[in-house]
This record gives structure tokens, C-alpha cells and sequence, in this order.
């Protein structure tokens, strides 16, 4: 709902709305929807994801008269409007955006089913803390609650999806609420903001005064105390006691390492004290995955050398992440050897969720990693975990990523290490949700932050297409290539036309193994072999006329292991749209793997991958009815 704002209509001064905001339209009498496309612009928003229908066109209608107003050069329109397959796609084109650039995503869709398919994205956007402004129209005021056509309660079927919520009730407010919804998207921990737009109020005409927020005075406060409010000395004298007590700490760096821009001092700290560090599938590349003390991801499908070094440590140095049950199942198996925990967060809702810590501070990781390298440097702290490192190395080694060798069929993994090898770690990577995206987040390196775009929190299938499209918007020059399933990819088909429409050389690699294969993996391990409604081997979707069908001139398949590399390399070097369709060994599971509330104590290896101990886990184990993925 709209909430309470100071006015900046009068000015004692006698100065006009122009000279008040700064704002060129400043004073100008313009409709609700031409407003809120000023504050957008105001915003910096350059790209828009959106589906149109009747109770959003006024605003469509304002987004095309800017651009003719606004356009410098007849081949681009300063508010770029891309049009998905449908609304989902738009979230996550959004989604895309936001996560590639660190800047706020925007969607603009309809009401009724128009909103309604965007729930899953802002839920994804939720769970995972990325920063999008989602517009959705809504049928007039007078009309809410009858039932209307294309009506939906948005407020209530959003409020417990998203970071806020606003129905614009008072006309008047509308540019304030537009403008604080971008406020609540980027400040403290992101998160997606959702306004509900009545047409009526797109229609409304006022005066555009070019400045003003909504009276969000908590908020605000809270969000300045994070922002200014100093590491103390105690406390970091505090955190240097424990490191000092310490002999193996390992940091365990989260997206919200990423999030709080703290990837230089987080790689800046790691080196000044030669600390190892691990990361979630959410903080790959927050630390460059190609340094020697880089363990890479942890969790239940992390390095098995990462999990072993969580399970030797005696300090957790946790920054930005939140303990979930992808890492710790079993909260208390979790770092049994650790002494101390110390955790960095911007929520404070996060701090002793799941697992108690010893020391804590809230807020921004990157300020807080600053502060604390400060002090160590101006109190002369000096450690040597040379040992510590040497013996994550030895982990390393003893327990390197392997693989089946050989064989009639293309393994997945094989895949991964090749398309490692042409990337260098410099490529913008989306995925699905599955088998393929903990491949790729095993054995894909990320030299640098925002590389990594997956659903995480979520795990929302047909993620990886429409992201790639909308980081290739956000970064036109760059190398972007979505590593699919042949499950996820169905679920977004559509957006293989969006790519081609718009001409983006987004790369499309398809990893087929004929099935939900992750789901196929546990069905082996838990459920006696029985592939109930996972086995895709009688579906006859054709991908490659699919992607032709779409207009891509590059679309091959490959089924030949000898021939996998080189068409690989053409793939990625071709230069425009290109889909590259892999059909993979249907047997291959994802190893290591640690099963449903174990500890890494229990983790399974496979066949390829040497294991420290034998874990007390067997094929056909049982999982009780409340254990899920």
C-alpha cells in the first residue's frame, strides 16, 4: 500500500518543481503512466522484460512516446522494451539482468494471469536476494474485488513472496512509490519489490514534480545504521583472538559476498593471512575459482575436498552465507571440528538460524572485511597457516574431481572440463536446475563475480535460457552461454525465439540424458530403480529442428565422444545465436554427494572420485517422508 510521504508540492521559497528536483519535466502535467516511465529513466533503466495486455498498455503506450522523444539514433531506443515467449521469462530475463549487473532488474506485465506468472520469479528473486522492480497492471479501482476480467489479488498472492509490496491507491504518491521501490530492491539485502498498478492510475494526470520518496522512516534508519555504523574495536580485537587461537580457518564465502561487493576484500583478506577458503553455489566466483587456496564449492555436491577441509577446520569464517541445508543438513554435523564460528551478514535474521556462532557482525561484507584487514594491519596481526594450506592442498590432490574415462557415451562432466578449458573462466554462465548445473558449478571456474547465474534457493527449473538472455542484454560484448538440461530447457522453450528476434549470440548448450536426471539419481539410490515419471526416453521433442524452427543458423548435435571437443569449439567460437545439443552417458550421476540429513562425514564419492573413508551410507538407503532434494 502506499504509505505517507512529505510533501514537496509547496515551497516556501517560491521555487517551482523544476528548481525544487532538478528534473527537466519537473512541473509538467503529464499522465500516471508517462510518470512512472520518467522515474524509471530517473532510475537508469535501460532495459525492459515485459508481456503487454490491457491493464498495462497506457504505461506500454508511455514507454514508446518516450523512446520517440528521447531517441539520438533512429537503430536504438534508450528504454529498450524486449518481449519474452511469457511473463516467467520476463522474470527471469530481469532476474538475468539484475544478477550479471549488481543493478536493478525491471519487468512490466499485465494483470490477472500476466501477474500471476510471475510469482515463481520473484520468489526465485527472494530466495536467491536479487534486486528487481516488477510492474504489474491491475484492473481500476473501482473494479478491484468485483471479480473483474483479468483481476487478481496481487497484494495477497505476492506478499509473502516478495521484499515488498505496493498498490498504488493514491495517484498522487505514484512517483514516490515508484521511485522507493527501486530504493527497497538495492538497499540492505536485495530483493525483488512488486508494484501493482491500477489503470485508472496510469490514466490519472498531475503534475510530475521530479523528486520525492515515500516516508519509509524505519527502513531508512535501519538501512543507515548498516551503512555507518563502525566495526568496533573490541569486537574486532575479538575476531583477531580466535583467528590468533586458530590453526586451520576456513573461510565459507556465500552470494552475499557478492552481493555486499566484497569480493576484493574477501580475496584481499584470504591473501594477507593465507586463509583457504570454499564457497556455496551461490558465492562461485566471489574469490577467483583458479587460486591455489580456493577449495571451490562446498555442500552437498561440493569438492570432495572442500568438505573434507570444512570437516578438519577449527574456525568457520562465514561471509554472506546463510548455513542452509544445501551445506549443513544436519546443522550439528556441521564443521564438527570448529571452535569458533564467525558470521558476516547484512540480515540480521540470518545470525544463529541455523547454527549458534561465537562472533558476529551485521553488516555489508565488503565495509566489514575492510575494517577488520584495517585493524589486523594497524595491530600488527601476523599468522602463519602455511601448514593449514599445504595440507588443503594434499586434499586436493588425494581427492581430485574425476570422472568416467571412457566409454560409448559423452560424459557430462567431460563436457564441463572442455568448455572450461575454451572459456578460461571468463564466460557469463546461466544454467537449468539439475544434474547439469551442479556439473557446471563443479567443474566451471569463475575468475570473477556476477559469472555464476543460477536458481540456487529456488532450484527453479527453465531458470537458465531466459537469464542468459537478459545478461547478455546487460553485457553485450560478453561470452554468455546457458548449460541446459533437456528438462529445464522444455520448460522455457519459447525464449529460444526471443533469442534469434533480437539477435543476441547467446549460446545454448544442451546437455540430453533423456530424463529428469537428478531426479533419476535419487530414484537409484533411494528408491529401488523405480523412474516413476522421470524417464523422457519416449518424449520426441527434436531440438535441433526446434532451434532451426527459431532461426538459429548454428544448431548441431553431438553424440560421438571423439567428436565432442572440436564441435565444442566451433559452438563457442561461431558467431551469432548457436545451440549445441550433447546427448550424455544417461547413467552418469553427480558425485560427490552427501545424501539427505547426513554430514560430510557420510559423503558418497562414486566410483571415480577417491574417498577418504568408507561413509555410512549404501545404495537403496532409506530416506524418511519428510526428506526432499
Amino acid at each position: 500500500m502506499n504509505e505517507p510521504a512529505p510533501s514537496i508540492d509547496a515551497d516556501p521559497n517560491g521555487h517551482s518543481p523544476r528548481e525544487q528536483s532538478g528534473h527537466p519535466r519537473a512541473g509538467e502535467v503529464m499522465s500516471g503512466a508517462e510518470m512512472v516511465v520518467e522515474v524509471m529513466a530517473q532510475e537508469g533503466v535501460d532495459t525492459i522484460f515485459g508481456y503487454s495486455g490491457g491493464a498495462i498498455l497506457p504505461t506500454y503506450d508511455a514507454i514508446f512516446r518516450y523512446n520517440e522523444r528521447e531517441r539520438t539514433d533512429a537503430s536504438h531506443d534508450p528504454m529498450q522494451l524486449v518481449v519474452p515467449a511469457n511473463e516467467q521469462g520476463a522474470g527471469f530475463m530481469a532476474a538475468g539482468y539484475a544478477r550479471s549487473t549488481g543493478d536493478v532488474g525491471v519487468f512490466l506485465v499485465t494483470s490477472g494471469p500476466g501477474a500471476t506468472n510471475t510469482v515463481t520469479p520473484i520468489r526465485d528473486c527472494m530466495a536467491d536476494s536479487v534486486p528487481v522492480v516488477l510492474i504489474t497492471g491491475q484492473v481500476a479501482r473501482a473494479a478491484m474485488g468485483t471479480d473483474a476480467f483479468q483481476e487478481a489479488p496481487i497484494v495477497n498472492i505476492m506478499g509473502n513472496c516478495a521484499k515488498h509490496v505496493f498498490l498504488v491507491t493514491r495517484p498522487e504518491r505514484l512517483e514516490e512509490t515508484i521511485r522507493t521501490a527501486f530504493e527497497v530492491a538495492r538497499s540492505g539485502r536485495p530483493g525483488p519489490v512488486v508494484v501493482d498498478l491500477p489503470k485508472d492510475v496510469q490514466n490519472w494526470v498531475g503534475e510530475y514534480k521530479g523528486s520525492g520518496l515515500l516516508g519509509i522512516r524505519g527502513y531508512r534508519q535501519r538501512m543507515e545504521s548498516l551503512r555507518q555504523t563502525p566495526l568496533a574495536e573490541s569486537k574486532a580485537r575479538q575476531f583477531f583472538d580466535m583467528l590468533e587461537q586458530s590453526r586451520r580457518p576456513l573461510l565459507y564465502v556465500g552470494g552475499g559476498a557478492i552481493h555486499g561487493e566484497g569480493s576484493e576484500a574477501l580475496t584481499a583478506f584470504a591473501h594477507e593471512y593465507g586463509i583457504p577458503s570454499v564457497s556455496t553455489v551461490m558465492g562461485l566466483g566471489a574469490i577467483d575459482s583458479t587460486e591455489d587456496l580456493h577449495l571451490h564449492m562446498l555442500g552437498m555436491h561440493g569438492t570432495a575436498y572442500a568438505n573434507y577441509a570444512v570437516e578438519d577446520c577449527d574456525f568457520i569464517i562465514a561471509v554472506g552465507s546463510r548455513f542452509d541445508d544445501r551445506v549443513a543438513a544436519k546443522a550439528e554435523l556441521f564443521a564438527p571440528n570448529a571452535e569458533n564460528i564467525a558470521h558476516i551478514d547484512i540480515d540480521a535474521a540470518e545470525i544463529g538460524k541455523v547454527k549458534q556462532v561465537t562472533w558476529s557482525h551485521i553488516g555489508e561484507a565488503g565495509s566489514t572485511l575492510r575494517q577488520l584487514l584495517d585493524y589486523g594491519r594497524d595491530s600488527g596481526f601476523g599468522a602463519d597457516y602455511t601448514s593449514w594450506g599445504q595440507h588443503c592442498q594434499e586434499l586436493r590432490e588425494r581427492h581430485p574431481m574425476n570422472f568416467k574415462p571412457d566409454g560409448e557415451f559423452i560424459q557430462p562432466q567431460a563436457v564441463m572440463r572442455s568448455l572450461n578449458r575454451l572459456t578460461g573462466g571468463n564466460a557469463i554462465v546461466s544454467t537449468g536446475v539439475g544434474q547439469h548445473q551442479m556439473w557446471a558449478a563443479q567443474y566451471l571456474d569463475f575468475r570473477r563475480p556476477r559469472l555464476w547465474m543460477t536458481s540456487g534457493s529456488m532450484g527453479t527449473m527453465g531458470f537458465g535460457l531466459p537469464a542468459a538472455i537478459g545478461a547478455q542484454f546487460a553485457n553485450p560484448d560478453e561470452l554468455v552461454i546457458d548449460i541446459d538440461g533437456d528438462g529445464s530447457l522444455r520448460m522455457n522453450l519459447g525464449e529460444m525465439e526471443t533469442v534469434t528476434t533480437y539477435g543476441l549470440p547467446v549460446k545454448i548448450l544442451l546437455l540430453n540424458n533423456a530424463g529428469d536426471g537428478m531426479v533419476r539419481q535419487w530414484q537409484k539410490l533411494y528408491f529401488g530403480d523405480r523412474f516413476s515419471g522421470s524417464d523422457k526416453s519416449l518424449h520426441r521433442k527434436n531440438f535441433i529442428k526446434a532451434a532451426e524452427a527459431d532461426g538459429f543458423e548454428f544448431a548441431r548435435n553431438v553424440s560421438d565422444p571423439a567428436e565432442m571437443e572440436d564441435t565444442l569449439a566451433a559452438f563457442i567460437g561461431f558467431d551469432g545465436p548457436a545451440f549445441l545439443e550433447v546427448n550424455v552417458d544417461p547413467d552418469a550421476s553427480v558425485y560427490p554427494m552427501v545424501g539427505p540429513g547426513m554430514g560430510y562425514k557420510q559423503m558418497v564419492t562414486g566410483e571415480y572420485i577417491p574417498a577418504r573413508e568408507i561413509p555410512e551410507i549404501g545404495r537403496h538407503g532409506r530416506v524418511g517422508p519428510s526428506e526432499s532434494f
